[in-house]
């Protein structure tokens, strides 16, 4: 009944878990992407005047909420939106596992992904019996590919799409008739070069070329606002589109709590937040990627977002180990499809005093082989 799915990765971290616990200082987990710092005041003070909400939400959002939304894309996307054009989801994987389903996708349908993925696209493939083909050229996506996925930032990579690059993936799409949804939830998240240019989405005009048609874009506030308890994430596209997947979300009972949209509101209307957090992010980062790069890792992509993707040059799981006997737990990269298999993501994620501890302990093997 349900061997539809493998067992959740993360459960064969667990030996390497239990390697890491055991060093002197304990663990330092870089493996979870999952914000620790605290959720802003402006938003924890907007949910607690809301506590009092006695009826259902609307499953679309609500008009106040929608219009925070396509404000936000135009002041921070640069994409103009109508409240009719973007919807709440309940977190981004919610939306991201079951978006094949509510397109009708099945049996004799593909489904593209990036060559290294994020879990989540491959979990909606599974939920419907669509195939799952992992190649980025869009040259190579199949006639009868229906969705197609694309993530920039990406995850775990790290890995920025230029308006370029975004372009031919539109352009493939619509010669297929496929759907294309961008998963675009660290765009403000940008290092290097993209620290002062915007990140482009799949609807920015000089992507779509004004036309929104088969287009998605998804985001979600769990990193740029520490709302990952909250499970505060929108869509947007086109409006029929919208209108249907709302439609199916009615009946099924995906509403986002009013209390919750009325976070997302706050959040949106307050960059401060974002930048201080983006500045907390900058720091953690710099400490942890020279102490990688000492070790003798050869960091690719990782131009944004919370991850470092990282090689030695070895099969990932010898790297995972070589890292839980210094007391540090790392993703492999194999949990990301065959591209991955020679690399590890480390987690920015960490507080100040567990990056500065896991810098230390690699800066201090030497690179040594432990």
């Amino acid at each position: 009944m349900f061997d539809r799915l493998p067992e959740y990765p993360w459960q064969k971290l667990k030996p390497f878990q239990a390697i890491a616990e055991k060093h002197l200082g304990g663990m330092v987990d870089l493996s979870v992407g999952s914000p620790v710092d605290p959720t802003p005041k402006i938003i924890q003070d907007a949910i607690r005047d809301s506590t009092n909400a006695p009826g259902y939400p609307s499953t679309a959002g609500s008009l106040e909420f929608r219009n925070a939304v396509a404000e936000w894309f135009g002041r921070r996307r640069g994409v103009t939106l109508t409240s009719d054009q973007v919807m709440p989801t309940i977190g981004s994987k919610e939306f991201i596992s079951f978006l094949p389903l509510m397109l009708g996708l099945g049996k004799g349908d593909v489904i593209v992904q990036p060559s290294v993925a994020y879990t989540a696209y491959v979990v909606g493939a599974a939920l419907c019996g669509a195939e799952i083909i992992s190649e980025d050229d869009p040259a190579k996506w199949p006639e009868n590919t229906k969705l197609i996925w694309i993530n920039s930032p990406g995850n775990p990579d790290g890995r920025v799409l230029d308006v370029d690059e975004m372009k031919a993936c539109v352009v493939r799409a619509r010669e297929l008739g496929a759907v294309l949804a961008s998963d675009e939830c660290y765009a403000e998240l940008g290092w290097g070069k993209w620290a002062e240019t915007r990140i482009p989405s799949v609807l920015d005009p000089r992507v779509c070329g004004g036309s929104f048609e088969n287009l998605l874009a998804i985001y979600s506030l769990s990193k740029q606002s520490n709302l990952a308890g909250y499970r505060a994430a929108f869509a947007a596209g086109p409006e029929e589109l919208i209108k249907g997947l709302v439609n199916i979300r009615m009946h099924s009972g995906l509403i986002m709590p009013a209390p919750v949209q009325k976070a997302v509101i706050a959040a949106l209307g307050d960059e401060e937040h974002v930048a201080s957090e983006r500045a907390i992010y900058q720091k953690r980062r710099d400490v942890l990627l020279e102490a990688v790069k000492a070790y003798g890792f050869e960091i690719a992509e990782s131009q944004a977002g919370l991850y470092l993707w990282a090689t030695l040059g070895e099969d990932c799981w010898v790297t995972v180990k070589r890292m839980a006997h210094l007391g540090i737990l790392v993703v492999p990269g194999e949990f990301y499809e065959a591209g991955g298999s020679q690399y590890v993501r480390f987690s920015i994620t960490a507080t100040d005093e567990k990056i500065s501890e896991g810098a230390a302990r690699l800066t201090n093997a030497l690179g040594l082989t432990q």
